[in-house]
């Protein structure tokens, strides 16, 4: 398990992080979304002990990172900016990785480059930034590391590709029961493959759920009724959201919606309409109740692809 606990960074004058907390469990993919320099990069080096900590403290199954090499070792950590050695194909990498992690899988890494129909002899100053980008996938998979950290996965490849990475890293998960944190910029990427998911903004974590209870747990009504009305006649309903046009309300709702619902027919309603809501507007609205404009968190949206 990874245990943060008011952990801040800063350079210079900039705060990347400020007193974030948070409790990962094992065996879970965790996605992180945030836009541009929210500091979802510090915190994948902070976790990886790339970098130290201005405060706070970072445990992973009750170890401190830094500085650790024997940690460092059940962590694999893909970087949104990755490096290879000028000139150097995937092979001359796989040798490398196997010298650092005593449990890199040489045949898997076979397996997969042939699967991503890769040239493992050839410079990878010859691959193109998506192929890149699979190429560093496939080493931190071979890895079968205990913790696998991803800063912005999907970022330039294809649709296909990306679709086959989510599988590939699930399946690593649930075999080896391995952690996998994923940072995006696009809720749409990280919604059918997280198991919770969290929002960082200004170095700041400021939303947090389950995704399975974040789904669930709020819909949208719109309901209208024959004679005139205000938003009194709701009183003992949670709503995070409420707009009415004419006679038609919609309301966005928190609570048990079968109960909701059935409370809302005894009114006698002449439309009744309950729909689900996407990731996306589920955070919105989360994010409005807790006092945040969702226009200056997300800059305008986080689909920038």
């Amino acid at each position: 398990m990874i245990k943060v606990s008011n952990i801040s960074k800063s350079f210079d004058d900039f705060k990347a992080l400020d007193n974030i907390s948070c409790g990962i469990p094992k065996g879970c993919i965790y996605g992180m979304v945030g836009s541009n320099g929210a500091g979802k990069s510090t915190f994948l080096r902070l976790l990886s002990g790339v970098y130290r900590p201005d405060s706070g403290t970072i445990l992973i199954d009750d170890v401190n990172v830094w500085n650790n090499p024997v940690a460092k070792e059940t962590i694999s950590y893909t970087p949104d900016d990755f490096y290879f050695q000028s000139g150097w194909s995937m092979n001359r990498m796989a040798k490398l990785y196997s010298a650092t992690y005593s449990k890199f899988d040489m045949e898997r890494f076979d397996y997969l480059v042939k699967s991503f129909d890769l040239n493992p002899k050839k410079s990878l100053n010859t691959f193109s930034k998506g192929m890149k980008r699979q190429v560093a996938i496939i080493l931190s998979l071979c890895c079968h590391c205990d913790y696998m950290f991803f800063d912005e996965t999907f970022d330039g490849l294809d649709p296909v590709m990306r679709i086959l990475i989510k599988s590939l890293i699930c399946e690593e998960v649930i075999e080896n029961k391995a952690t996998a944190i994923i940072t995006s910029h696009s809720l749409r990427e990280l919604e059918d493959t997280c198991d919770q998911l969290s929002l960082l903004h200004k170095g700041g974590l400021v939303f947090e759920s389950d995704i399975s209870k974040l789904k669930t747990s709020l819909f949208k009504i719109q309901i209208a009724f024959t004679t005139e009305y205000t938003k009194d006649i709701f009183n003992d309903i949670e709503m995070l959201h409420y707009s009415k046009i004419g006679s038609v309300s919609n309301m966005i709702v928190r609570g048990d919606k079968t109960a909701i619902v059935a409370r809302l027919k005894t009114m006698n309603p002449v439309l009744l309409d309950v729909l689900p809501l996407s990731l996306e507007e589920v955070f919105t609205y989360e994010m409005e109740a807790l006092g945040y404009s969702f226009e200056n968190v997300a800059g305008g949206g986080y689909e920038n692809e």
